[in-house]
């Protein structure tokens, strides 16, 4: 045989036996214990879920609490010991089984409880001075407790809640009235405990893990189950979408009890395309995935550990990247929103990891490590923007669409959520603008992998009639106490005072910078109309 046919045969069957991934050395970074949330009564219920909830601005906690259900809500700055005497959300007759906030509202949370309801909050844009017991709205539809919410991912105002009676219901909120019995949609294709809830990117599927070991992907409006299927060797407990690949991911424990992970095609149920055994610890394993870098973090909780994964559409579909690990065992696990994370670190996800051991709250950075100090375009792609890309009417009504997206770069537009501590006055400019560009900042996840002419009609809510007409900024002593929250003890305060001298100083070199750059055009200027004069 010729030689360039040796070569290139065994170049043919040559396989690289590395993985090329720019993820491959992310590593996770516990904060320092300044940057804790200490003293947090974190709760002792032994319910399965994640009890935190994180979004930009807030922090909330399911807490102990005498004589019904409560839960913290604490500013996303304001780390350091709480004060024991901190003021709770505590409408609830019993205990507070899960915690939601509004994805298009940063001020909204919504709450489910034991006592068979579920309360939709509004919290103030302010330090809480007392406790909160009466919320925005209550929902009374579920027989027994109430143990999963979950808000739609695209469409404002439509909340999913799941109880002990089996039943998983739709509710509208885009209604005046303050106290719902009747919600839009009831899903009753379940003989046992929905023990998982999770959308597709566009929400127009819904895929359930149950107690009686089925996983079920259901189309919500018409409340037809469109797969479903079990297989014998796993036992699920939660299922997750994973974006638009087609595909769900689950956690669950095997025949010989060992904590197990599967793979699924979301168009066939019956086998899954991939079965593995973790380990035979007995805590449950949350799934989290991050649809920009298309990573997959498995969470033990009773345990410290977090495994992360990468997907990938062929096979062997989930590559194995690390785990961080950790001695403190995690009881549950808050998740802060991409538009949240510091793109200057290079931090790719976040972690809020409650530990009731030592009553502390600990954020988990995940960071891709890089030498560069710029922004790093290729590990922030698009992500999902704080506005809605359908209203309530428009879902319930057959529409479906993608999330909006927007970049992260630090100087584009803004990404946080409804209402904003800001002026008035480039509120309103920032609208006419949006109003000029038609749009422009935003696209959806549709237009983006369909290049077309955006002709989007949507009308953008002006920001400026949210706002209280004499309370613009929240200010308490002269700090904004969501940016710097005022300074408890004397080192505190010389930390501050040291942080005001260095801005100063930063700033005073800047100014310098500017009168040598005018300078040098004045001259240039003059030079250039001596030059046309001797002309």
């Amino acid at each position: 045989m010729p030689w360039d046919v040796v070569f290139l045969s065994l170049q043919m069957s040559w396989h690289p036996q590395y993985r090329s991934s720019k993820f491959r050395h992310v590593y996770g970074k516990a904060a320092s214990k300044d940057k804790c949330y200490d003293c947090v009564p974190i709760t002792r219920n032994v319910h399965d879920n994640h009890f935190c909830a994180v979004n930009p601005s807030f922090i909330a906690v399911v807490t102990e609490c005498a004589g019904g259900g409560a839960f913290l809500v604490i500013p996303i700055k304001q780390t350091g010991k709480l004060d024991p005497h901190y003021p709770k959300v505590c409408g609830h007759k019993g205990n507070v089984l899960d915690i939601k906030w509004n994805p298009f509202n940063d001020f909204v949370i919504a709450s489910c409880s034991e006592d068979a309801t579920v309360k939709i909050w509004d919290i103030p844009n302010q330090l809480l001075k007392r406790n909160i017991t009466t919320p925005k709205k209550e929902l009374l539809g579920h027989a027994r407790r109430v143990g999963l919410i979950e808000w739609h991912p695209t469409a404002d105002n439509i909340l999913f809640s799941s109880g002990y009676d089996y039943k998983i219901m739709i509710w509208n909120l885009d209604v005046k009235d303050a106290v719902l019995s009747k919600p839009v949609k009831i899903l009753d294709a379940h003989k046992d405990v929905v023990l998982s809830m999770s959308f597709n990117t566009d929400g127009s599927l819904l895929a359930t893990a149950c107690r009686d070991k089925k996983i079920r992907v259901i189309d919500p409006r018409a409340g037809t189950v469109l797969q479903e299927g079990s297989y014998k060797s796993h036992k699920v407990n939660k299922v997750l979408f994973l974006g638009n690949m087609k595909k769900l991911f689950s956690t669950g424990t095997s025949g010989w009890n060992n904590r197990q992970i599967a793979l699924w095609d979301q168009n066939d149920l019956s086998v899954p395309l991939l079965e593995e055994d973790l380990d035979g610890c007995s805590g449950l394993l949350f799934p989290i995935y991050d649809s920009d870098t298309h990573m997959l973090y498995v969470v033990g909780k009773g345990d410290g550990n977090i495994r992360y994964y990468e997907i990938s559409p062929e096979k062997p579909y989930l590559n194995y990247l690390m785990e961080y690990r950790s001695h403190s065992p995690q009881k549950g696990i808050g998740m802060m929103p991409k538009r949240g994370l510091d793109v200057a670190a290079c931090e790719i996800f976040r972690f809020y990891k409650l530990i009731p051991t030592k009553s502390l709250i600990e954020p988990i950075s995940m960071i891709v490590p890089r030498r560069s100090e710029s922004y790093q375009e290729d590990i922030y792609p698009l992500t999902a923007a704080a506005q809605p890309a359908l209203t309530a009417q428009e879902w319930l009504n057959g529409i479906n669409k993608g999330p909006l997206l927007v970049s992260l770069r630090p100087g584009s537009e803004a990404v946080s959520s409804l209402p904003q501590f800001l002026e008035p006055e480039p509120l309103t400019k920032a609208a006419d603008l949006r109003q000029q560009q038609g749009g422009g900042g935003r696209i959806s996840l549709e237009d983006k992998q369909k290049p077309r002419e955006i002709e989007d009609g949507r009308k953008w809510p002006k920001v400026e009639e949210k706002l209280p007409k004499n309370e613009q900024m929240c200010l308490s002593n002269g700090f904004d106490v969501f940016e710097c929250p005022p300074p408890k003890t004397e080192n505190e305060l010389l930390q501050m005072y040291y942080r005001q001298q260095e801005e100063i100083r930063r700033l005073r070199e800047l100014v310098i910078q500017r009168d040598v750059q005018i300078k040098q055009l004045e001259l240039e200027l003059r030079n250039l109309c001596m030059d046309k004069g001797n002309y």
